[in-house]
C-alpha cells in the first residue's frame, strides 16, 4: 500500500476510461495515479471485449468446419475443445492487462491497489487487500468504476445454473442447451459462440426483435442468419418465471398473454449492466445521481467541483471507446485544452456475432422521426465478390442520406468484418462528407469496404454491381 500522496487527477477504477484519462493526464503533464480493486484493464479487458472476442474467432473458425464440403475440406474424427479456447481467451487477456501496466508505467502513472472510497472532493480513502488504509489526495478525482451485469428478480442469478457473463466467459463447459435473456450485442455474441459450440440455444428478447437498438432491416438480416445456423428466436417475449435445480433450469415464458414453461441445461442473463456507484461516498459529498448513474455535463464534470466521471457509470453509452473518448475529455476539460462535447448518437457500436452488426448514426426510422427527408442507400453482402469469395452471403450495408444535401445521418451494416469499416464511416461523417465523395472515393477491389462506396452510389442512383 502505497504512503499518503498528493496528484493533479486521481482515477478511481482501472478500465478503458479510468487508465485512458489518467495516461493523458500524465502526457498532459499532470501527476496522475489509477486506484484499481481489482485487475488492471477493467470489465472490457478481464471479463468482457477482449475475451469474449478470442472465443469469437474460435466459433468463427468453427463455423467454417461445419461447412468445410463448400471449401473442398474433410475432417476424420474432428473434435473441438471448448476449455481450450476459453483457456486461449485468457492468454489474451494476461498478456493485454500486462500491456496496459506497462502503459502506465511508462507514462509514470501510479498503480494504485485497493478499493476506494471518496472523504471529501480532493480525498480519497483506499482499503488495500490485507486491509491497511492510506489517503489520497487530489486536486481532481475522475470515478470511472464502471458496471457490472443487471439482473432482475424473475430470474435469480446463482452463478451456477443462471448466470451472467462474468460466469459465462470463464466457464470451459458448453450446455447441451441454454436459453439466453436478452437479445442486445452480449446476448447475441454468446448465441453464436455457443451454437458453434453445438448447443441448443434459444434467445429470448422482449422487444420484437434481435438486436432492437440497431435499424430494422439489419435486425432482419441476424435473424435470418441466425434462424440458418439453428438458433432459436423468441421474441417479443419475456421470462416470468425461473426454477433453477440440480439439473437445469425450468423457465416460464410469456408472449402474446400466452405462457409456456421450457427446460434449459443453463441460462444466461443478458439483460444489460447496472452502475458501480454503491460505497464510493458519493451520497456523502451530495454528487447527484440518475437511477444509479453519476449525471456529468459535457466535460464530465459532476455537480461537485473536481469531481468527475467516465464510462459506463454515467449512464451514456456503455461501450469501451466511449468511456476512453469521455477520460480524454474529463483530463484536457482539467488541463484547460479546448474540448469538444461528445455526440453519443454518432459513436459508432460494434457487435461481434456471425455475421457481424456494426452502426453509427440515425436509424431509418430515426432520422424520419427528427424530420428529416430521408433517402437510402443499400448493397447486399451477396453483391460483393470479396465476400462470396470468402464463403459469406449474409448481409446488407444500409446508408440513412439526407435527401436535401446528401449528408449521412447513419451507417448500419450485417456481414462479414462490417465492424472494421466503421471507420470511414466515422470520418465521413467528421469531415462533413456526403454520398457524393464517399461515392468519388476509389475503393480497392475486391474488397468488403466496396459496399460502403456502392451503397454511397446506390443513394444517388448510380450503383454498379447490384
Amino acid at each position: 500500500m502505497v504512503t499518503d500522496s498528493e496528484y493533479d487527477v486521481a482515477v478511481i477504477g482501472g478500465g478503458p476510461g479510468g487508465y485512458v484519462a489518467a495516461i493523458r493526464a500524465a502526457q498532459l503533464g499532470l501527476k496522475a495515479c489509477v486506484i484499481e480493486r481489482d485487475a488492471l484493464g477493467g470489465v472490457c479487458l478481464n471479463w468482457g471485449c477482449i475475451p469474449s472476442k478470442a472465443l469469437l474467432k474460435n466459433a468463427e473458425i468453427l463455423s467454417y468446419i461445419h461447412r468445410a464440403d463448400q471449401f473442398g475440406l474433410r475432417f476424420d474424427n474432428f473434435s473441438a475443445d471448448y476449455s481450450v479456447a476459453v483457456e486461449r481467451s485468457r492468454q489474451v487477456v494476461d498478456r493485454m492487462t500486462r500491456g496496459v501496466g506497462f502503459l502506465l508505467r511508462k507514462n509514470n502513472v501510479e498503480h494504485i491497489a485497493g478499493t476506494a472510497r471518496l472523504t471529501s472532493a480532493n480525498s480519497i480513502d483506499v482499503v488495500g487487500a490485507d486491509g491497511q488504509s492510506s489517503q489520497v489526495s487530489a486536486r481532481n478525482i475522475i470515478v470511472a468504476t464502471g458496471a457490472r451485469p443487471r439482473s432482475i428478480p424473475p430470474l435469480p442469478v446463482d452463478g451456477q445454473r443462471i448466470i451472467t457473463s462474468r460466469e459465462a466467459i470463464v466457464a470451459e463447459d458448453v450446455p447441451a442447451s441454454i436459453a439466453i435473456v436478452g437479445g442486445g450485442a452480449i446476448g447475441v455474441e454468446f448465441a453464436y459462440v455457443y451454437r458453434m459450440y453445438g448447443s441448443n440455444v434459444t434467445i429470448i428478447e422482449l422487444l420484437p426483435r434481435l438486436v432492437p437498438n440497431e435499424d430494422e432491416e439489419i435486425s432482419q438480416q441476424l435473424e435470418r442468419a441466425f434462424g440458418r445456423d439453428g438458433i432459436e428466436l423468441k421474441t417479443g417475449a419475456g421470462v416470468t418465471a425461473a426454477q433453477a435445480d440440480a439439473s437445469g433450469v425450468t423457465l416460464t415464458i410469456e408472449k402474446d398473454g400466452a405462457t409456456e414453461t421450457a427446460r434449459f441445461d443453463k441460462v444466461l442473463v443478458a439483460i444489460g449492466v447496472q452502475p458501480n456507484t454503491e460505497d464510493l461516498g458519493l451520497e456523502a459529498l451530495g454528487v447527484a445521481t440518475d437511477r444509479g448513474y453519476i449525471t456529468v455535463d459535457d466535460q464530465m464534470a459532476t455537480n461537485v467541483p473536481g469531481v468527475y466521471a467516465v464510462g459506463d457509470v454515467t449512464g451514456k453509452l456503455a461501450l469501451a471507446h466511449v468511456a476512453s473518448a469521455q477520460g480524454v475529455t474529463a483530463v484536457e476539460s482539467i488541463a484547460g485544452e479546448e474540448t469538444q462535447p461528445l455526440d453519443y448518437s454518432l459513436m459508432p457500436r460494434a457487435t461481434y456475432c456471425h455475421p457481424q452488426v456494426a452502426s453509427m448514426g440515425l436509424t431509418e426510422a430515426q432520422a424520419r422521426e427528427q424530420g428529416y427527408e430521408v433517402k437510402i442507400g443499400r448493397f447486399n453482402v451477396q453483391a460483393s465478390g470479396k465476400a462470396v469469395a470468402m464463403g459469406e452471403n449474409d448481409g446488407l450495408v444500409k446508408l440513412v442520406i439526407d435527401a436535401k444535401y446528401g449528408e449521412l445521418l447513419g451507417g448500419h451494416m450485417c456481414g462479414p468484418e462490417v465492424t472494421e469499416l466503421l471507420g470511414e464511416l466515422s470520418m465521413t461523417k467528421l469531415l462533413e462528407g456526403t454520398t457524393l465523395e464517399l461515392g468519388w472515393a476509389v475503393h480497392a477491389h475486391p474488397t468488403i469496404a466496396e459496399m460502403l462506396h456502392e451503397a454511397a452510389l446506390d443513394a444517388e442512383g448510380r450503383v454498379l454491381h447490384m
